[in-house]
C-alpha cells in the first residue's frame, strides 16, 4: 500500500530539479506517469496468484494452511525488503532500483511457469515480496520527486496518483489472472506470461525516465533500518501500527482464504469470482483514498473506523447466511474503510517523530502493519485444521473488529491535529 509523499524509509529528498548528468530523453512529467504505470503493473503482479491457489490445491492436493503459508511467505518478503533494502533508492538511484525490481519480478514470473511445486511457490513468493517491499519505498519517493520537478505547486498529486497505482495495481492483478484462469488455456502458465509481457512493456520506457537523486553507492549497505518508538506517544504509536495491521489483515484474508470460503461455504469454484473477491477490497480502498482524501484527517479516520466495523460485521454474517452478496459487500465496505485507516494511520504516525527520526518511526509502524499480512492468514489457516471455515471467519472478523475499535478512536482524536 501507499505511504505519504515520501519514501517509506527515506531520510532525504531530491531537490525539485533533475540532475544535469542525467541524459534521459523524457521529461519529468512523462516520467511521472510512466513510473505510476510501472508501479501499478509491478504491484498487479504480486496479486496474480490469488485466484490460482485453488488450481494449485486441486492439482497437488495440499490443504488451505499451505495456501496461507505461501501467502505469508510473500508478506515476510515484503517486511524483509522494507527493513533491509527500503533505503536502496536513496543511495543507488530511483531508476536503477525500480528497473532492478522489474527484472526480479520478470524472472520470478518465469520461475512460476517452471517451479510450481510447494517449495518453489514458497521461494518465489518470498522473492516477489522482497521486490515489492523495495518497490513500495522507492516508487513512492520517485513519484514525489518527479512531481516536485514537474509541478512544484501540487503537493497532493503524488499521493493521489500513488494510491491509484499501488492499490489499483493490487486490485487489477487478481482480476486479470481470474479471467485467465476461467477462460484461457494453461492458466498456471498463461497468467504469469501475460504479466511478464506487461513488465517488459513498462520497463522499456522506464529506462528513459529522469533520475532524481545523485547516486551514493559507497554509502549503501544491506542492513536493517533503524526503528524508533517515541516513549511519549507509545499508545498512539501502537494505535497507528494496529490501524495498518488491521488493514493488511483484511486484505490478507481475502487474498489467501477467499477461494476456500467461496468453495466450501458457497459451493462456487468460479476462478474469476475468486479474483473478484480480492479485487473489490483493493479497489474500494483505492476509491476511498481518492474520493475522501480531501476531507479532514479526523473525519477520514472516523469514516474509516465505521466502515471497517460495518464491513467486518457483514463479513461475519456472510458465513452463517451463505451469502455471496454479504461476502463481497462486506469486503467492499471494509476495503473502503481500510483505505482510509491506512492513510490516516500513516499521517498520524508521521506526526509522532521529532523531525530527526521520521523514517525510523515510520519503519516501525509499517513493520507492525505488514505483520498483519503474514500473521492473520496463517492463524486463519491453522484454525481451519480444527474448526469449520464459517466459525473461523466469524472469529477472524470479531478479532479484527476489536483491534479496529481500539485503534480507530485513538487515531481519530489525534487526527484533529494532522
Amino acid at each position: 500500500m501507499l505511504a505519504p509523499d515520501h519514501g517509506l524509509m527515506t531520510t532525504k529528498f531530491a531537490e525539485a530539479t533533475i540532475p544535469t548528468t542525467d541524459r534521459a530523453a523524457l521529461s519529468a512529467r512523462a516520467g511521472f506517469w510512466i513510473v505510476a504505470i510501472a508501479f501499478a503493473v509491478l504491484m498487479a503482479f504480486t496479486t496474480v496468484p490469488t485466484p490460482l491457489y485453488a488450481l494449485y490445491q486441486a492439482r497437488d492436493g495440499f490443504p488451505t494452511l499451505v495456501v496461507t503459508a505461501i501467502f505469508a511467505a510473500y508478506a515476510v518478503g515484503v517486511i524483509v525488503g522494507l527493513l533491509f533494502l527500503g533505503h536502496a533508492g536513496d543511495h543507488l538511484g530511483r531508476r536503477p532500483v525500480v528497473l532492478a525490481v522489474a527484472g526480479v519480478q520478470l524472472l520470478t514470473a518465469i520461475g512460476f511457469t517452471l517451479l510450481s511445486d510447494v517449495a518453489g511457490l514458497l521461494v518465489l513468493r518470498l522473492i516477489s515480496g522482497v521486490a515489492a517491499g523495495v518497490l513500495t519505498s522507492t516508487a513512492t519517493a520517485y513519484l514525489a520527486e518527479l512531481r516536485r520537478a514537474w509541478r512544484p505547486g501540487s503537493p497532493g498529486l503524488a499521493v493521489s496518483v500513488g494510491a491509484a497505482a499501488n492499490l489499483g495495481g493490487l486490485a487489477l492483478g487478481p482480476l486479470v489472472s481470474g479471467m485467465i484462469a476461467e477462460w484461457a488455456p494453461a492458466p498456471l502458465v498463461t497468467a504469469y506470461l501475460v504479466l511478464a509481457a506487461a513488465i517488459i512493456a513498462v520497463a522499456v520506457p522506464l529506462s528513459r525516465v529522469p533520475e532524481t537523486v545523485q547516486a551514493d553507492r559507497e554509502g549503501f549497505a544491506v542492513r536493517p533500518q533503524p526503528i524508533a518508538v517515541p516513549a511519549q506517544h507509545r499508545t498512539l504509536y501502537w494505535a497507528a501500527g494496529l490501524g495498518i495491521f488491521t488493514a493488511f489483515a483484511i486484505t490478507g484474508f481475502y487474498g489467501s482464504v477467499a477461494p476456500a470460503f467461496l468453495g466450501q461455504v458457497l459451493g462456487s469454484h468460479d476462478r474469476l469470482l475468486a479474483g473478484v473477491a480480492s479485487t473489490v477490497v483493493f479497489a474500494a480502498a483505492a476509491g476511498a483514498q481518492l474520493g475522501f482524501g480531501h476531507l479532514p484527517m479526523r473525519l477520514q479516520l472516523r469514516l474509516g473506523t465505521a466502515a471497517m466495523a460495518v464491513g467486518l460485521i457483514v463479513i461475519a454474517f456472510a458465513g452463517p447466511s451463505a451469502s455471496l452478496a454479504a461476502f463481497l459487500g462486506g469486503g467492499a465496505v471494509a476495503g473502503a474503510g481500510l483505505g482510509l485507516m491506512f492513510r490516516g494511520s500513516l499521517a498520524v504516525a508521521s506526526g509522532l517523530s521529532d523531525g530527526r527520526n521520521h523514517g525510523a518511526v515510520l519503519a516501525g509502524i509499517l513493520l507492525i502493519g505488514n505483520a498483519g499480512l503474514a500473521i492473520a492468514p496463517v492463524l486463519v489457516g491453522l484454525s481451519l485444521n480444527w474448526l469449520p471455515i464459517v466459525g473461523v471467519t466469524i472469529g477472524f472478523a470479531a478479532a479484527v473488529l476489536v483491534l479496529v475499535l481500539w485503534a480507530g478512536p485513538r487515531l481519530a482524536r489525534a487526527g484533529r491535529t494532522v
